[in-house]
């Protein structure tokens, strides 16, 4: 017997539950103490590709992939876990091309697509907000500041992220975001800190991970990862952002410290 194609894992905003997108369905789980709090087959949901809770609420946002899809890969639905009847979704947002993800705050709705990041007001009286165009982002990179309304992505420039506060545009006005150049590959993974002040990057070599001040753009450390080129599923900090986690195809996990470096090797090779 085969197992289970797994096609996304999230941790939700406070790191307390994560979902799991397979292509057996939607699996909801708490962190501690480890349980299930949430199991829709496919039989009723078909093979999802994305999952992202709202914190710790009613509401899913899930995206169609996988297997044996039951909804469009270019359509993201949400799910309300409240309503007692078959139908749960109370959103649906339909697009001219596959989603590659989606990021969602108490606010705020992000669909992720291939060239283009749309962002809606979320979940009363829901309307389009935003759009921005993105480099060709097939791996769906794209972070947001819980306590901020700071938004990153990758830039046109290989290797660039893109830095916008929301607070600071007007809807339907075009927008002049703050670039930091991160690297010269491509971009393969990203994270924000929860306050939305620190910002961390990988290339697709995947040896470094370079940290920057996002208000300044200056860089604050880089740590090596390792000498082989590897791929980097995920990075993310701690809820103090004095550490930062990285995993990656090699069967590692690797903890970084921010605050004291002096814990860390240090580098200075550019890649």
């Amino acid at each position: 017997m085969s197992k289970p194609v797994i096609n996304n894992l999230r941790f939700n905003q406070d790191h307390g539950c994560f979902s799991c997108a397979s292509d057996t369905g939607l699996r909801l789980f708490n962190i501690e103490p480890l349980t299930e709090k949430l199991n829709v087959g496919k039989e009723n949901i078909g093979s999802i590709s994305h999952a992202e809770m709202l914190f710790r609420t009613n509401l899913i946002g899930i995206v169609g992939g996988g297997s044996c899809p039951k909804f469009a890969d270019n359509t993201v639905l949400i799910r309300d876990e409240s309503q007692k009847s078959e139908r749960k979704f109370a959103l649906e947002y339909i697009f001219s091309q596959p989603v590659m993800n989606i990021r969602m705050k108490r606010n705020k709705l992000f669909c992720v697509l291939r060239n283009e990041i749309h962002v809606f007001s979320f979940p009363n009286n829901s309307t389009h907000l935003y759009s921005f165009r993105t480099r060709d982002n097939f791996k769906g990179l794209c972070e947001i500041s819980t306590l901020r309304e700071v938004v990153v992505f990758p830039g046109h420039k290989c290797g660039s992220v893109e830095v916008v506060d929301l607070e600071k545009v007007q809807p339907g006005q075009s927008v002049c975001p703050v670039m930091i150049s991160a690297h010269q590959n491509e971009l393969a993974s990203l994270a924000l800190n929860q306050s939305g002040s620190i910002l961390a990057t990988a290339s697709r070599k995947g040896t470094l991970i370079r940290v920057f001040n996002v208000y300044n753009k200056q860089l604050l450390v880089e740590l090596r990862r390792g000498s082989d080129t590897a791929t980097l599923y995920c990075i993310s900090f701690s809820h103090d952002s004095a550490f930062l986690c990285a995993s990656s195809d090699k069967g590692t996990v690797h903890i970084f410290a921010i605050e004291d470096t002096t814990l860390n090797k240090r580098s200075t090779e550019r890649h």
